[in-house]
């Protein structure tokens, strides 16, 4: 991969584990645990491997899967090899996203020791009937003692996952979730609307019929709800999933650094089974199976199924896509500089149109979604990928 850039970069390690598979859930992950030796063997030497590439890093991210169930032990091995062989700042976010199920008041403040300093705990919900619905180890008890746990650990940048439309779920249920949240004081909230892909065991029962999943103007209800309702209990939303707290002098100091990173085309390593990777203008993934992942790092290869150079056409429509996806929008200076094009310029059109439907708005330097624009993001950012504008003369994407 091309190694230069002047970003700070992030690493992503991708922990194929969990307690049981939820049957909504698509990640990469296995219940049988049998082969985390083997893994973990493999994964030291894709850090190996991969490391001494020149670049610098400022987040460390442990995604899964249950990274929780690795241990307090084990991870501290991990965050030791990873720090030895790549180049960080003195700054450095680590996350680890944990399920209230895997933990406990002695391993969270284990996993802070060992040098984690933000955590991402899937609650998805406080509702026992919910959680239920969504196949989760936990209880809404489990949830709330986690959170409690986490503080006396030491943690004091504490993320939740939560989940919106269920089926039947109403305002008031959703409201009621949010609420807790709150009560639990924590520094950001993940907000996700409940999708529902084919070949998971939910998909299934939604195509059969077994499950009626609500209608998309009533999600589009609880989506501006939720909007609606952290803004006004002091949460910025910075992007179309994600609200942190604010604080006064620094309305940043709860973002996600390491999300973020995915969003404006910076850098950032993939390690462990189905990881991506990306340093402009070539991402990378690796194979979506621990056998496969192991076998080719056992044979001194790196662990890749497939790689890609992006194209113009490519990086101008994921630039389209990522940017409007964040409140702050496209960074016009920054798309000129990457893409050699004027945004504005040449979206004239569909920019003065999507003004006037106030879905849009434009300022000197960003061109962002409104609000409204936002639940439509999808549909707003096809429509500008479609134009036909992409090429340059020679170019052959």
């Amino acid at each position: 991969m091309n190694e230069k850039s002047d970003q700070l970069g992030g690493i992503y390690v991708h922990i194929p584990y969990c307690v049981r598979k939820c049957p909504y859930c698509d990640f990469y992950s296995h219940v049988d645990h049998s082969s985390i030796p083997l893994f973990l063997e493999a994964l030291e030497r894709e850090i190996e491997m991969v490391g001494g590439i020149g670049l610098a890093f400022d987040t460390l991210y442990f995604g899964g899967g249950t990274p929780s169930v690795l241990g307090p032990e084990v991870l501290a091995r991990i965050i030791e090899t990873v720090r030895r062989h790549f180049t960080f700042s003195t700054d450095v976010e680590t996350t680890l996203e944990v399920n209230p199920g895997t933990v406990s008041r002695e391993s969270l403040a284990a996993y802070r020791r060992a040098g984690v300093n933000r955590l991402n705990i899937g609650v998805q919900s406080f509702h026992d009937d919910n959680l239920k619905f969504l196949g989760r180890i936990h209880s809404a008890g489990d949830a709330i003692s986690s959170i409690d746990w986490a503080r006396r650990a030491g943690f004091d940048n504490i993320g939740l996952d939560l989940i919106y439309g269920l089926p039947g779920q109403d305002k008031k249920a959703w409201r009621g979730d949010l609420n807790r949240a709150l009560e639990a004081e924590v520094e950001h909230m993940s907000c996700y609307i409940l999708t529902t892909e084919p070949e998971t065991p939910m998909g299934r029962d939604v195509k059969a019929g077994r499950v009626q999943m609500p209608e998309d103007g009533a999600v589009r209800e609880l989506f501006d709800t939720t909007i609606e309702f952290l803004a006004n209990n002091g949460f910025q939303q910075y992007e179309i999933s994600n609200f942190a707290r604010q604080t006064e002098g620094d309305s940043e100091a709860f973002r996600s650094r390491h999300n973020q990173k995915y969003w404006s085309f910076a850098p950032y390593i993939g390690l462990g089974p189905s990881a991506h990777s990306f340093i402009s203008p070539e991402r990378r993934w690796n194979h979506r199976s621990i056998e496969k992942y192991v076998q080719q790092i056992k044979v001194g290869q790196l662990p890749i199924a497939e790689k890609e150079t992006l194209t113009r056409g490519q990086m101008i429509m994921e630039g389209i896509y990522l940017g409007l996806r964040t409140t702050r929008g496209i960074d016009l200076d920054g798309f000129e500089k990457m893409l050699d094009m004027r945004f504005e310029t040449v979206f004239k059109l569909e920019i003065s149109n999507l003004k006037k439907e106030d879905l849009l708005k434009l300022t000197r330097t960003h061109c962002a979604l409104t609000p409204k624009g936002l639940a439509y993001h999808d549909s707003i950012a096809a429509l500008l990928a479609s134009r036909d504008v992409y090429r340059k003369k020679g170019d052959r994407g």
